[in-house]
């Protein structure tokens, strides 16, 4: 290995550094590496006045990390399992094919949830086994989600469909930042009192007589849906902007 290959091999970064490689291929922040280290994941070198520094790698570790979680919904307790067989010289236990992934929501211009999104109606059925691995959960996060009423199965059935997982893997990125189930009461007040409110306003509309006026419901129930996130993301926005 020549000069300038070893001390590219043995050079340190920040994690700011760190961040601008990876952020590129993944949705990754400080905070999330800060949380993988927590986890025993990755064990960058401290300087001596407590800084971190990255190897490469430290990087090649992260990236690993990343892509099990984003492509494979791996747990963090499994790809800790793989990270310890890589350590041992060993190959990572084969990774199970998973055919449901989190479902992707229809997005306006603005990039809010548009209309039609609250109009699709998937067809994702899971049971609690599969919810718990593919939204890389734990048992215990599911059940706790389901106590404070986040997340329940379709009536009438065991089974899990499309707002369940999204709402499990939402639940389990914040949990990164220290965000509990019990933490998440708060938004689920919020949706159910704008639940309400649409419900209301719609009313009338859903009561009428002529056969299309159910299809004239949905309409106005998604189009005043898709207006009440956009309203609620902006104000969330612009009340922490003002707090800065």
């Amino acid at each position: 290995m020549g000069a300038t290959q070893e001390s590219s091999a043995s050079a340190r970064m920040n994690i700011g550094q760190v961040l601008d490689l990876l952020r590129d291929d993944f949705q990754v922040t400080i905070p999330k590496i800060r949380f993988l280290e927590a986890e025993g994941l990755i064990k960058p070198e401290r300087t001596a006045s407590g800084y971190r520094k990255f190897s490469y790698a430290d990087v090649e570790r992260l990236r690993y990390i990343l892509r099990m979680q984003r492509d494979h919904y791996l747990p963090l307790k499994v790809i800790g399992e793989h990270l310890d067989a890589i350590d041992r010289g060993q190959e990572p236990p084969p990774i199970a094919s998973v055919v449901p992934s989190v479902p992707t929501v229809s997005l306006a211009a603005d990039g809010m949830p548009s209309a039609e999104s609250f109009l699709q109606r998937g067809d994702t059925r899971l049971s609690r086994k599969e919810l718990v691995k593919i939204a890389g959960i734990t048992e215990e996060q599911l059940a706790e989600l389901e106590q404070f009423g986040l997340v329940r199965p379709r009536t009438g059935t065991s089974l899990y469909d499309d707002d369940a997982l999204l709402i499990a893997r939402t639940a389990a990125e914040l949990a990164e930042f220290g965000l509990e189930p019990r933490h998440l009461r708060a938004f689920k007040a919020a949706a159910d009192r704008e639940v309400g409110l649409v419900e209301q306003m719609t009313a009338p509309v859903r009561n009428g007589r002529d056969a299309a006026a159910s299809a004239r419901a949905d309409e106005t129930v998604a189009a005043i849906a898709a207006l009440s996130v956009r309203l609620h993301a902006t104000l969330v926005k612009s009340g922490l902007r003002r707090g800065r």
